[in-house]
């Protein structure tokens, strides 16, 4: 090998390149707690994304993106992962191969890679992904940029994949429930300058080293940017993590890490994507946001009616309606917009199922209500029962009468008795909660070999049969507990002490009402004291070090916003309707949207307007008359929400 590359010309080398099949390195393991306790008994890229293991849908897009490689390193839950791959298509596609490499001793993204560089596996430029990674973008683009810019300056070690996504000035995080990202960009040559996903928002400001101004005559402030999470490395990124056992994190420690040293100079860039789709399963608000744009359909081809990955394709019917073809469904059940049905499953009479996904498998009885809920695989649910933005595990049975407020999860093979109310964001486990933490979000302990002597005496065991994770004792039977009911069965685990935010934060349940006004008020009182010291920097911007007149960017800027934001209110109101979500509620998410657009009331009720008037033009009809009857009874019904903004636009004209 030594002699091949010695015999090598510069004039070779693209050649070279072309002859390198193109790699990718697939983490199975997420490294954090955020999915427990489900992630007690199942891999993260094993749960269902929309009826599909999220790793199908990473390995679904690396195969229709030319990748010819795949290493999938495994840590917790290994077994399972490996089991997964053997059993599905995935080891049988031609011009595809995907290997695996097993550990038990790596706890976090540095150690996996620096395993990886250990069995010298890679031979030229990667991707770097995690298996909970779901996109459509074409690599074809990015990859010939980070080649190309290799060949300039072999300091040019990553490409970032980013996409712009406005965070909520409310909340301070994005629509998946991550937090606010700033970086700092070259706009002309795209290096990435600055990286900050923990900033602190009571001082109210970021720091930028002033070298930064000194040594780049421009520079692009984002606060406006989502991380994809999708990576073009070159070979170097592993022997970097090799030679500096301070790299865990990838971004916390390794990003960063770059970006401050100035002795090896390395550099990372970044590629923007504008209408593909790439988004990373970080929490559970953004496994809810993801589901929906599955279900929506931005993420083509990888839906439910196209079969991929070994998945059994759905239907597609009216208002974006999934339904497989053995589903048993009374007459009288309703099946709302944005639904997905799998296959095998019993739902009964007076039923009312919308913005949901329910699995294959499962016995659904009468007159129940299931709104914007995810229910796996073979679950039972007894007549009378409600939930609502609710995530219900395999096996789990809910008795007649039960009732799941928003926000709760319930792990593997629960039991709920009958008539009990499981509160808001509860936790619900056959397993005890640990009682020790980990003390770093980013280490995820819950494997066979590592941490399982934390946690109760359950030990999880895999039916072979169809691969589900099973639950037993070792000794004595997990017995019924009043803490769930009669006849309930499983641990309700106890929020941790200055979690609480945190929980409605990142639940696929809207937020509260109540911590959106709390939220408004805290941040228009933040902005009345920033104005107040004089200068304010936009959502994000580019810094000059000479004054230039840019109004015409600025103009293209504003027009942007102004479609940006329209589209926007556009998606929410729609979702207000499909959803019956509360005017009240939508009032709060609107304003949110104002402030984070810098819009006036006046636009907001343009937006609106413009809303209902489509809803109108949507809905069927025959003759004028009736579309404006249409017309008019979307307005009625949302006579609130366009009021309360023309009566704003009255006071502002009084005043």
């Amino acid at each position: 090998m030594g002699a091949q590359r010695k015999g090598a010309t510069r004039a070779e080398d693209s050649d070279e390149l072309a002859r390198v099949p193109l790699q990718a390195i697939l983490l199975a393991d997420s490294f954090a707690t955020k999915f427990r306790p489900i992630t007690l008994e199942r891999p993260k890229v094993l749960l269902p994304l929309v009826n599909v293991p999220m790793i199908s849908y990473t390995l679904a897009w690396l195969e229709s993106a030319g990748v010819e490689e795949v290493i999938v390193f495994c840590c917790a839950h290994s077994k399972q992962v490996i089991g997964y791959l053997e059993s599905s298509e995935w080891l049988s596609q031609p011009n595809f191969s995907v290997t695996t490499i097993e550990s038990h001793n790596s706890v976090s993204a540095g150690d996996a890679l620096r395993l990886i560089y250990e069995r010298n596996v890679i031979h030229g430029d990667f991707i770097l992904i995690s298996g909970d990674t779901v996109s459509n973008m074409s690599l074809t683009q990015v990859l010939q940029e980070h080649r190309e810019r290799k060949k300039k300056d072999p300091n040019a070690v990553m490409t970032m994949v980013i996409k712009r996504s406005k965070s909520s000035p409310i909340t301070r995080q994005s629509r998946l429930g991550t937090d606010e990202l700033f970086m700092a960009i070259d706009p002309n040559t795209k290096q990435l300058l600055y990286y900050e996903d923990k900033a602190d928002y009571s001082k109210a400001v970021i720091c930028l080293d002033k070298l930064l101004l000194t040594d780049n005559s421009s520079i692009s402030l984002h606060n406006d940017t989502q991380d994809c999470y999708i990576d073009i490395c070159s070979p170097e990124v592993l022997s970097l993590f090799t030679d500096n056992f301070d790299y865990q994190h990838l971004r916390r420690h390794f990003v960063k890490g770059l970006l401050v040293d100035d002795i090896m100079g390395y550099k990372i860039f970044t590629h923007e994507i504008h209408s593909s789709y790439a988004a990373r399963i970080d929490n559970f608000r953004s496994y809810d946001t993801i589901s929906k744009d599955i279900i929506q359909r931005w993420t083509y081809p990888f839906v439910p009616d196209v079969k991929f990955g070994g998945n059994s394709a759905t239907k597609l019917e009216r208002q974006g309606m999934y339904r497989a073809s053995e589903v048993v469904q009374s007459r009288s059940a309703e099946i709302g917009p944005f639904t997905v049905i799998g296959n095998g499953t019993k739902i009964g009479s007076n039923t009312k199922i919308s913005n949901s996904v329910v699995g294959e498998g499962c016995t659904i009885g009468s007159n129940v209500s299931i709104e914007g809920s995810y229910i796996w695989n073979n679950v039972t649910i007894e007549d009378n029962c409600k939930l609502m933005h609710a995530i219900v595990c395999d096996g789990v049975v809910m008795k007649s009468g039960a009732v799941l407020e928003p926000g709760v999860v319930l792990s593997f093979k629960v039991v709920i008795g009958q008539q009990f109310v499981v509160p808001s964001y509860s936790k619900v486990s056959l397993h005890e909660q640990p009682i020790k933490q980990d003390s770093d979000e980013e280490l995820e302990y819950a494997d066979n070999s590592s941490g399982i002597g934390e946690l109760s005496s359950i030990a999880g065991t895999v039916d072979k049969s169809n691969g589900v994770m099973s639950s037993q004792l070792s000794g004595e039977q997990c017995q019924p507990t009043d803490e769930l009911g009669t006849g309930g069965i499983g641990y309700v685990w106890s929020i941790c002490e200055g979690s609480h935010e945190e929980e409605w934060r990142h639940s696929i349940a809207p937020i509260p009402a109540d911590k959106l006004a709390e939220a408004i008020q805290t941040t228009e009182d933040d902005l009345e004291l920033i104005t107040q010291d004089g200068s304010v920097l936009p959502a994000s911007g580019e810094l000059k070090l000479d004054s230039i007149d840019s109004d015409d960017v600025d103009n293209e800027d504003s027009r942007d916003d102004s479609i940006d934001f329209e589209k926007e209110v556009e998606a929410t109101f729609l979702r207000a309707v499909h959803e019956n979500i509360k005017e009240d509620h939508v009032i709060l998410e609107v304003n949110s949207l104002r402030l984070s657009y810098n819009k006036l009331f006046a636009d907001c009720a343009g937006a609106i307007f413009y809303s209902m008037m489509k809803l109108a033009l949507e809905t069927p009809h025959t003759s004028a008359s009736e579309l404006c009857n249409n017309a008019v009874s979307v307005i009625t019904k949302w006579k609130k929400l366009l009021k309360s903004y023309l009566n704003d636009i009255d006071e502002q004209v009084c005043v």
